[in-house]
């Protein structure tokens, strides 16, 4: 009964959030536009480039309303939620392009709004008034958006998907330890604030250690155990799941009831108003995958990565809105999966990243009904790093990339300092997706020798590029791959 009480409450203040929104939109058109990624892939990066490139003419071919001349004028405005701290777009775009540094990854969430006038390209529309449309650019931790999936988990189910998953592959080796605490510690043993921070310390560590690059794993819920914030020490995020728990109910003051109170507490206190406050008024929807960590670490990585994919599809509601829907059941009408860092491969591989990436959410798609108009896959790099040449090995011309490897990193034993540009032959990415899910081991099911045999890639961290100056002393905009054609799928029918 609390459960749909609570989720009656949230019903209602979700529609009133929504119902404010389209009120003030009624005036001064917005959209809310969602950004989050998974590990590393590159959120910060791609609002930096998004908006820099919007602000200073960047070179946007496949964006209509640029491309055209429709649009007349762009400027940061204030964000309309006070409460939410704002992106520092201009630190970050100065890591980027002065220090050339990639700037922090998101730790928390933040907002910023950006205001585009432009023509429309109806003449109809355009004999009432100048079109304006504010883009409120939302960034998130992907690891807040694969907690949503435990609002609809119980503490028995939470405890039996991680276990279970922690005894597979590569989990199991990191996760003896803390599963070893579990089991000694006694589910239904008196409740003990020592045992609990125990394994709530041991629980966690075991998450870091699978999200390390040794493995690169991706499902790793509850997200704030990894960046718990002001949280840190709270008892919402001093609990762990329970191994082996037995039939009934947790007995009165016992280890068991401590860990189900405290999860509850969790999402209660935590996943929910994120839920309530945030994702339910997305609008438009994009989520960065960085692929190619995955395929660096094997098939198991590859994996964990389509599990934390389905897992982030189901949590978005399919479906268009409707002029009445949108004020008190907002959809996110618009989803795009973006494969990033496409600037390390040489361009003959972007669209066979662009096929893994569709391989890596097609069944999820499928099975929640939203494969088709409202979802989009694509491979693209917010900013491109390297440029592509062709160098002479053993009278063969071979396509590399060229850049300047960050600091220490290591090709063939040498080491990189940072300053130093160099060649790489990448590799090239399979024609057939689907070898890279294949397990190869002693009995692999495809021979080493086959043409589908797994390839070899060499993919190394580069730094940003060195931008030119203009006469005027103004950077040139951040160059891209793909990033003009993100944002004609995500904004261009609004700018119509």
């Amino acid at each position: 009964m609390a459960s749909l009480l609570t989720s009656f409450k949230d019903g209602a203040l979700i529609a009133l959030d929504n119902l404010a929104d389209r009120t003030a939109g009624l005036v001064s058109p917005s959209l809310r536009l969602g950004v989050t990624g998974l590990s590393r892939a590159g959120k910060t990066v791609f609002i930096s480039s998004l908006v820099h490139n919007l602000l200073n003419g960047g070179r946007l071919p496949l964006f209509e309303p640029v491309r055209s001349g429709r649009v007349s004028k762009v400027r940061l405005e204030p964000q309309p939620d006070d409460a939410v701290p704002r992106f520092q777009y201009e630190d970050h775009i100065a890591a980027l392009v002065r220090d050339r540094v990639w700037p922090d990854s998101t730790r928390a969430i933040s907002q910023l709004r950006i205001t585009l006038d432009y023509e429309s390209a109806s003449g109809w529309n355009r004999m009432f008034s100048a079109g304006r449309l504010s883009i409120d650019i939302v960034d998130y931790p992907g690891e807040w958006l694969l907690d949503l999936p435990l609002l609809a988990q119980d503490f028995r189910q939470f405890s039996e998907t991680t276990v279970k998953r922690a005894r597979f592959g590569a989990r199991a080796a990191l996760s003896r330890e803390w599963l070893a605490l579990a089991s000694a510690s006694g589910a239904e043993t008196a409740a003990d604030e020592g045992s609990a921070r125990r394994l709530a310390e041991s629980f966690t560590a075991y998450l870091k250690a699978c999200k390390e690059d040794d493995h690169s794993l991706s499902t790793l819920p509850p997200g704030r155990f990894l960046m718990p914030g002001d949280l840190e020490g709270s008892p919402a995020l001093t609990f762990s799941p329970l191994p082996n728990l037995p039939p009934g109910r947790a007995p009165k003051g016992s280890l068991w009831a401590m860990m189900e109170r405290r999860y509850e507490a969790y999402k209660t206190h935590v996943v929910s108003p994120f839920f309530r406050e945030h994702f339910a008024r997305l609008d438009r929807q994009i989520v960065l995958v960085d692929a190619l960590q995955a395929i660096n670490r094997g098939p198991e990585a590859l994996r964990d990565l389509e599990q934390a994919l389905a897992d982030v599809l189901a949590c978005f509601r399919p479906g268009t809105n409707s002029w009445l829907s949108t004020f008190l059941t907002r959809r996110i009408d618009r989803v795009l999966i973006a494969a990033t860092k496409a600037d390390h491969l040489h361009h003959e591989s972007h669209d066979r990243l662009e096929r893994i990436a569709a391989r890596l959410v097609g069944r999820a798609a499928d099975r929640i009904g939203m494969s088709g108009a409202g979802l989009e896959v694509m491979a693209l790099a917010s900013v491109r790093a390297t440029r592509e040449a062709t160098v002479n090995h053993d009278g063969h011309a071979l396509p590399v990339i060229v850049g300047t490897p960050i600091a220490g990193e290591r090709i063939n034993g040498d080491v990189f300092d940072g300053e130093r540009k160099t060649a790489i032959f990448p590799g090239d990415l399979p024609e057939a997706p689907e070898v890279l899910f294949q397990d190869f081991g002693g009995s692999a099911s495809i021979p080493a020798e086959s043409e589908h045999a797994m390839p070899e890639l060499n993919f190394v961290r580069f730094r940003p590029p060195h931008l030119e100056e203009t006469r005027g002393g103004l950077k040139l905009s951040v160059p891209h791959i793909r990033l003009d054609r993100a944002m004609q799928f995500l904004l261009g029918d609004r700018l119509a």
